[in-house]
């Protein structure tokens, strides 16, 4: 099917993608752009998790101060260029993560990082609070459960599982898939940390 340039032109604002992946996603969605936008998207998913193995030892390590100095975060995201480490895009993501991290106050930065024994506290603490509700069923969706109940607080304390706080339908980890589609470098998150006055250590 023949696209026109106004809808490739449109995809490729939304998406950032090149001219050429917008036409061919464009043509393979039947001119749907919503389709044609989720296609891209997971097209730059695949490309990350295949780049996701490459060394990343470049980057930057930047801050982002709020609330008149109450607040501070220090990330340090990593590429595998200095010259991805200049481009306005890298820089804007890892602005984009300090406040993330500033905004959602995440512990972890991916669900490997959670201690294993955390991990079965808040089961336990689930399966607390889902007692009443799910006595008599069976074992099975008691687990199911369970694991939904796990993953929701997974989201909340593991900064790549977060709702991204640009754009709520996307997660942080989708967010940096989309720069790694269009840089065609490994980026990593590699640490964080995050100052409020007052908190203890």
């Amino acid at each position: 099917m023949a696209v026109s340039l106004e809808l490739v032109k449109e995809l490729r604002a939304r998406t950032g993608a090149g001219m050429m992946d917008c036409k061919g996603a464009l043509e393979e969605a039947g001119g749907d752009l919503e389709r044609a936008v989720e296609l891209l998207r997971k097209r730059g998913l695949a490309q990350a998790a295949k780049r996701a193995g490459r060394a990343a030892t470049q980057g930057l390590v930047d801050a982002y101060i709020h609330g008149g100095g109450t607040l501070g975060v220090l990330v340090e995201v990593n590429c595998e260029t200095d010259f991805v480490a200049r481009t306005e895009e890298f820089r804007q993501l890892v602005r984009d993560l300090a406040l993330q991290i500033a905004a959602r106050d995440p512990r972890y930065v991916r669900r490997e990082d959670v201690p294993e024994a955390e991990l079965e506290r808040e089961r336990e603490i689930a399966r607390a609070q889902l007692a009443q509700q799910l006595q008599g069923k069976p074992p099975a969706a008691v687990e199911r459960a369970v694991e939904g109940k796990l993953g929701k607080w997974l989201e909340e304390v593991v900064l790549l599982e977060q709702p991204f706080i640009r754009d709520e339908s996307k997660k942080v980890r989708d967010r940096i898939a989309e720069v790694v589609a269009r840089t065609g470098e490994n980026i990593v998150v590699r640490r964080f940390a995050r100052f409020k006055l007052g908190e203890a250590g």
